[in-house]
């Protein structure tokens, strides 16, 4: 079975300890890196993140044993690269038990951070892209008023939609990048409102 028709490349997660092994620095960027560059071994990973190689090895074997990330075939008895196992996950139902809520917390706490410092990276370099970039890409923001289902409709849709990306172009296979396609971050934070006294949404 070709990686990329294997099933775990959508995973959902709902083990507090997984969830909280990827909740990490550097185990993020190990992940973001061997998404955009492919299969890599620890050494040239080290390189690309300006840590040492001990430490790039430390973190992905972590990643190994949570089933974020495996051994590739190398170029010769010699070379141990690694790749990804999932190109995308979901936590959503954690929260079920403490235990899992808690470590979704924690990751999406950094998961936002590191959407922050995308963003005032993209703010800091942005007047120097074409309109089509600039005009795509930032915040957006809207509120409105909507029942349990139908938030539960719009959200779905919104996956659905970025599900296509998924499945057409995993993203640590450069053979599916079409020319002049470059990385996309979608970060969605939904949050709810709490209800009043009354019951009425403030």
């Amino acid at each position: 079975m070709s990686l990329e028709k294997d099933p775990r490349r959508s995973r959902l997660l709902n083990d507090p300890l997984a969830i909280r092994a990827m909740a990490h620095p550097v185990r993020l960027d190990l992940q973001s890196l061997l998404g955009r560059e492919g299969p890599m071994t620890a050494a040239d990973a080290a390189r690309h993140l300006g840590i040492s190689q001990a430490l790039a090895s430390h973190h992905l074997r972590q990643l190994a044993k949570y089933d974020f990330v495996e051994p590739a075939p190398g170029k010769d008895n010699r070379e141990r690269p690694w790749r990804l196992v999932s190109t995308s996950q979901s936590w959503r139902d954690a929260a079920a038990t403490p235990e899992g809520a808690a470590a979704a917390d924690v990751l999406e706490q950094l998961l936002a951070e590191r959407a922050l410092e995308r963003l005032s990276q993209w703010q800091q370099q942005r007047q120097t892209e074409d309109a089509v970039w600039r005009d795509s890409s930032g915040i957006g923001q809207s509120g409105f008023y909507l029942t349990a289902d139908e938030l539960t409709e719009l959200v779905g849709q919104v996956d659905a939609l970025l599900q296509r990306w998924v499945d057409e172009r995993p993203i640590d296979d450069k053979s599916t990048r079409p020319p002049g396609s470059r990385h996309v971050s979608f970060t969605q934070i939904v949050t709810i409102s709490p209800e009043d006294q009354s019951g009425v949404d403030r």
